[in-house]
């Protein structure tokens, strides 16, 4: 099994195991692997990773290079043993065989060797002043996809799970009630704190694009809390992939190598001995990570420990999905707010509507509501009161305010010269038609056509009329070629037109 050995100048720092399927990745940034602290590294400088029987380096185009051997790489290298990888400060090397790298140490038989050298200075491990802990690698114990938990059921066979769900049921409630995520989240961590073993929680949410698969980066914590006075200890990497792609909460002991481990160490370093994740999910949908552990080896999670944790999540999953929709839903309000806001300023601009009493505040109200819609309008009311008017007030506050507005007075025309107006006519169609004329239908094309006295017109006419409104295209008195627009229409009229229908007038 090949290792990378880490030094950061004189000083050794980390030894970490290389395993098939995984990549290691080391930068700057601190969602590497390895992490380098140095202003000479990229954010993302280089990986190595398992391909084709070989392990592979490959420079992430970064700002300084990757140096092996002494010698610059481009793109991919084959490793072999004892080959020197060198980052800004840091010397890397790449082994299959331990005591080459410290040939004054025995080589562990299995697990992860932590390296705990303090300000050492020396280039091996020399007597017992350098500590070395061999832990087993991390070993998932338990995976759930489904808590029973949520599930309907007349009574419960423990105590201990009556308490549970009694718990859960608190935890629900309390969750139902905050305002923001820092409250969720802050609800989950207290419940799970007391009602399983775990010593210390913390709530991670995505905060990359909704629609794209979450990975550990894009996880934010969102909130943590210790029992003890050590600080709270993120996810660690591997965990967090693990329930990130298989959408399965787990429970994992002796976890190693790029999180703090199992107990504690003779230099006081924190290490953990059980490890709970759980998906917080909505709908198949992965919102983040539920991540609880326990320090004490007397104090370890349980499997019933992971159903609570996970009901927790599901519960969380809900929580949070509630307050983004309502956070769309006054979003969205506050926007047709502001758009009413708009229209209502830009009918008093355009529509030179003036006077201030309850009906005509009802009126432009009426205009507001209709104006966005592709519907036909029919506006009645007297001669005299301002009908087109009103259908100028909707032209200019619907989204066709750019284009044309036509008005055509049905009443002033004859049967013959209103098809003419309306549809237009073609060259010698008819005596004095000299030259072909573009009807109010074209003129309006992309606006609107507002038809005044709409219930002077003729039943012939009525009917072609019907049919563009329809959307069927229609052709120019004395033409053949087929005509299609794209035009809302407003009608006028002073008329009784139930009475006309029922007189078989319209």
């Amino acid at each position: 099994m090949p290792y990378l050995v880490i030094r950061e100048g004189a000083k050794w720092t980390d030894v970490v195991r290389l395993t098939i399927g995984r990549t290691i990745t080391m930068g700057r940034a601190s969602t590497n692997q390895i992490v380098i602290n140095d202003e000479r590294a990229s954010r993302a400088h280089a990986e190595v990773f398992y391909t084709e029987g070989n392990w592979v380096l490959r420079d992430l185009d970064s700002r300084n290079g990757t140096i092996v051997n002494n010698e610059p790489i481009h793109g991919d290298m084959l490793l072999n043993s004892n080959d020197r990888i060198h980052v800004a400060n840091y010397h890397i090397s790449f082994v299959e065989d331990l005591s080459s790298a410290f040939p004054d140490n025995p080589e562990p038989d299995t697990g992860v060797l932590k390296d705990h050298l303090g300000d050492s200075t020396d280039d091996h491990l020399v007597g017992d002043s350098h500590v070395l802990e061999y832990l087993p690698p991390t070993t998932i114990t338990n995976r759930k996809n489904q808590t029973k938990m949520l599930e309907r059921a007349q009574a419960h066979s423990s105590d201990k799970m009556g308490q549970a769900f009694a718990a859960l049921c608190r935890i629900a409630f309390d969750l139902a009630g905050q305002p923001d995520a820092t409250g969720i989240a802050n609800t989950a961590i207290n419940g799970l704190l007391e009602g399983t073993a775990g010593q210390a929680a913390g709530i991670l949410l995505g905060t990359g694009d909704d629609e794209a698969d979450l990975v550990g980066a894009d996880l934010e914590v969102i909130s943590c809390k210790s029992q003890d006075d050590e600080k709270y200890q993120r996810v660690t990497g591997y965990l967090a992939a693990t329930v990130l792609e298989g959408g399965e909460a787990v429970l994992a002991r002796n976890v190693g190598d790029d999180s703090a481990l199992a107990g504690r160490d003779s230099k006081g370093e924190i290490l953990l001995t059980s490890v709970i994740c759980a998906p917080i999910r909505f709908e198949g949908v992965v919102l983040g990570l539920v991540h609880l552990y326990s320090l004490d080896s007397n104090q370890e999670l349980e499997p019933d420990d992971l159903e609570f944790a996970l009901a927790v999540a599901d519960n969380v999953g809900l929580a949070i999905n509630n307050l983004y929709r309502e956070r769309d839903l006054e979003e969205g309000l506050s926007m047709s707010r502001n758009e009413i806001q708009q229209l209502r300023t830009q009918l008093g601009e355009e529509s030179e509507i003036v006077g201030v009493s309850a009906a005509l505040e009802q009126v432009k109200q009426n205009v507001i509501q209709a104006a966005p819609s592709r519907a036909t309008v029919l506006i009645r009311g007297e001669s005299g009161v301002g009908k087109e008017l009103i259908a100028r007030a909707v032209h200019f506050a619907s989204p066709r305010q750019d284009g044309p507005f036509v008005c055509l007075n049905c009443a002033a025309l004859s049967e013959s010269l209103l098809e003419s107006e309306l549809f237009g006519h073609e060259k010698g169609a008819f005596t004095g038609a000299t030259e072909r004329k573009i009807g109010k239908f074209e003129s309006a094309d992309q606006g609107t056509l507002m038809l005044d006295e709409i219930g002077e017109m003729s039943p012939s006419i009525q009917a072609k009329f019907l049919r563009v409104l329809e959307g069927h295209p229609f052709e120019r008195v004395g033409g053949n070629q087929p005509i299609e627009v794209d035009v809302r229409v407003i009608a006028a009229t002073n008329r009784d037109l139930e009475v006309a229908v029922a007189e078989g007038r319209f």
